[in-house]
């Protein structure tokens, strides 16, 4: 099932930088009183609450000074551009790690669907008659000369003449793995050939380097 995610930003987070934006374009110049909050609500259509937050983060960031009983005061235009910059960049981490979150459940989904066809798959050589195609799982040893190479360089198929459509590892499958594939230690090996294949895959799969090399 995939699910959606709607993230928005806060109002009263909304009104403070367009605020700083009007300070840092020079609409609203440093010393200057800002209209009061009820005043602001009503542009803005909000309660005096939210204006009221809005002007909290604006004074943490030292971009207006609110002085009890006088008003609220701009107190810094480079303090304004400082905070809009603070907020885009948090914006992008904040893009980026949405579309990181939408890229692993696609991920999550592909992995599922791959999974599924690779047990139909399976399971459509456990139920065919022909020792031609049914496979067999064959397992690395961990002195092989299989690890760390890919399925290109090791041309299995050129000395065993099996056809490999799987690898089990750490009870995941890989379907097709395809010829850049390095084996690893504990790989589970699915293959299918003709009534020999499997001696002859044993025997090369058990070569140590050094047997390699002398041969």
């Amino acid at each position: 099932m995939e699910h959606s995610h709607t993230i928005t930003i806060p109002r009263y987070l909304k009104i403070a930088v367009d605020i700083a934006a009007r300070i840092a374009s020079g609409e609203i110049r440093e010393g200057e009183k800002l209209k009061g909050r009820s005043i602001l609500s009503t542009e803005y259509n909000v309660s005096p609450e939210t204006i009221r937050r809005s002007m909290s983060i604006l004074s943490d960031k030292d971009v207006v000074r609110v002085a009890a009983g006088s008003g609220i005061f701009v107190t810094s235009k480079e303090q304004a551009i400082r905070f809009l910059k603070s907020f885009r960049n948090d914006e992008s981490v904040a893009e980026m790690n949405r579309s990181l979150a939408n890229l692993l459940q696609q991920r999550e989904k592909l992995d599922e669907e791959i999974s599924e066809k690779i047990k139909q798959i399976i399971d459509m050589y456990r139920y065919m008659h022909t020792e031609l195609i049914t496979p067999m799982r064959i397992a690395v040893p961990p002195n092989s000369h299989f690890i760390g190479k890919s399925i290109a360089k090791l041309q299995v198929w050129h000395h065993t003449g099996a056809t490999i459509i799987g690898i089990l590892q750490n009870e995941q499958i890989t379907i097709s793995p395809g010829p850049y594939y390095e084996f690893e230690p504990d790989d589970q090996i699915l293959i299918v050939g003709d009534e020999q294949v499997a001696k002859r895959f044993m025997e090369f799969v058990e070569k140590t380097d050094n047997e390699i090399e002398l041969s």
